[in-house]
């Protein structure tokens, strides 16, 4: 009778307990390989971009995203230098508020929100379409996305012509250039990963 009971109750729970074991088990060994392929994708496309460091740094956090997806890691790169422009722009906006300034570093900065709201915008603009974007109209919707995304690094890059020379020295030029070429090379990237990306369907 015991023994019966054993096969009947026993026996079939143990069983299922050691197949859910097994399938967390593959489970877990698959995620790493998975992971692992993903972050190589990323290291070699970004390995065409202008500056492969950063590009790399900036996007591998997301790997479980982009996976080995072309669409995605433009995708993602586009969402990400956009997060930045967006930050980067804010704090402009609000050290152009900072007491002491100079005149022209306040005219300058002036012209460097403004360049820097476009470029948001512009980003902005490419992030809907890229979200939007469809086989039918592909080649017309990836030549708008690649014209706003080129605009938005012109922006960034008119930003910085402003705080060029040594007329205007000091911490607010070092600050103000540290931040915003950083957002122009991961906005470079951006455009290389999308140009990438439209390049497969050429």
């Amino acid at each position: 009778m015991e023994g019966s009971f054993f096969s009947s109750h026993f026996l079939p729970a143990l069983l299922i307990f050691l197949s859910l074991t097994s399938y967390v088990n593959l489970s877990s060994a698959a995620r790493p390989a998975a992971d692992k392929a993903s972050t190589e994708f990323i290291r070699t496309s970004c390995g065409t971009t202008t500056y492969p460091r950063l590009c790399y740094t900036s996007l591998s956090a997301h790997a479980s995203v982009i996976q080995t997806s072309p669409k995605l890691l433009a995708d993602t790169a586009l969402a990400v230098t956009l997060s930045t422009a967006r930050s980067t722009s804010s704090l402009m906006s609000k050290m152009v508020q900072s007491h002491g300034l100079k005149p022209r570093e306040v005219a300058a900065m002036h012209d460097c929100v403004e360049e820097l709201s476009d470029s948001v915008d512009q980003l902005r603009r490419a992030m809907g379409e890229m979200t939007q974007i469809k086989g039918s109209n592909f080649g017309l919707m990836m030549n708008d996305i690649q014209t706003w995304v080129s605009a938005a690094l012109t922006d960034e890059d008119t930003c910085t012509d402003g705080f060029a020379g040594n007329a205007m020295n000091g911490n607010l030029k070092t600050t103000v250039r540290a931040r915003v070429v950083n957002m122009a090379h991961m906005t470079s990237n951006a455009l290389g990963l999308i140009n990438s990306y439209a390049s497969l369907h050429n």
